[in-house]
């Protein structure tokens, strides 16, 4: 499945209305850490049918962040039946993706 972008006006239609897990990757242009997070979990996104991936670009939606706290990226977080169930800030690697998951 691929990486689907989500904003503000399609958050709540694509996270959190969800009929399976859905991780959201919080990341920017400039951040280098997040550059090397992103084919992780491009990889994790097609290599997993039962969860759905999506990214935020936190520059151009800021309400996004600040409401779900995040204060330094990347954040990953992993919303099931549209609540927050884990968090994880910074790089990890996929397998500790898969174990968000």
């Amino acid at each position: 499945m691929a990486v689907i972008t989500v904003n503000s006006d399609n958050f709540e239609q694509e996270v959190l209305k969800a009929d399976k897990p859905v991780l959201v990757d919080f990341w920017a242009d400039w951040c280098g850490p997040c550059k090397m997070l992103s084919p992780i979990v491009d990889e994790v996104a097609e290599s997993s049918d039962n969860v759905k991936v999506c990214k935020v670009n936190v520059d151009n939606n800021q309400d996004l962040a600040f409401k779900y706290g995040v204060m330094s990226i990347p954040t990953l977080i992993v919303f099931k039946n549209g609540n927050v169930e884990k968090k994880s800030v910074g790089l990890i690697s996929k397998d500790e993706i898969m174990e968000l998951l």
